[in-house]
């Protein structure tokens, strides 16, 4: 649900006149910069470590039980999800909701998104091998996860107020 729909989302993005500001990319030089790589990188490493206790706390007595995979599968999704705004505005050193509202297609998208994985989570049973989470699980799972997003906007804020690069 996340790789075409939110590549879908992301591509649906009007030009930003800010990108104008920068100098042209020399054509021989590789398309992921070195900031856009330390951001995936730094961005992967701490998924990956909270994924790796995750796993390691659920299968602590050696049984993953469906509800804990349903949590698992969840709060991945919900990660991916709230990364995906901050994806939107890479470079840009502005609010991943900035204009917001002019991009009906994104917000379409990420609607879609959230709604299709309480869908999947709530009602896919045995298809996705899910059971449905509590309103309290929901709560505490999107909460919880969307300090990726809100990680991301204070480090905009920082560079926006401060000029930091």
């Amino acid at each position: 649900i996340m790789d075409t729909f939110a590549a879908l989302a992301l591509a649906t993005e009007p030009p930003n006149q800010k990108v104008m500001e920068n100098a042209p990319r020399n054509s021989e030089d590789f398309i992921i910069s070195k900031p856009m790589m330390v951001s995936i990188f730094s961005v992967a490493a701490v998924f990956l470590v909270f994924f790796v206790a995750f796993l390691l706390y659920i299968q602590k007595d050696r049984v993953v039980t469906p509800y804990e995979l349903s949590l698992f599968f969840t709060t991945f999704v919900m990660l991916q999800f709230w990364n995906m705004f901050n994806a939107k505005c890479f470079g840009l050193k502005e609010s991943a909701f900035f204009n917001i509202s002019k991009n009906g297609s994104f917000v379409a998208i990420a609607a879609f998104i959230f709604v299709g994985q309480i869908l999947m989570v709530q009602f896919g049973g045995a298809v996705f091998r899910t059971v449905p989470l509590s309103l309290r699980d929901w709560l505490v799972i999107v909460g919880g996860t969307s300090i990726v997003l809100w990680v991301g906007e204070i480090w905009r804020l920082i560079q926006m107020r401060f000029k930091v690069s």
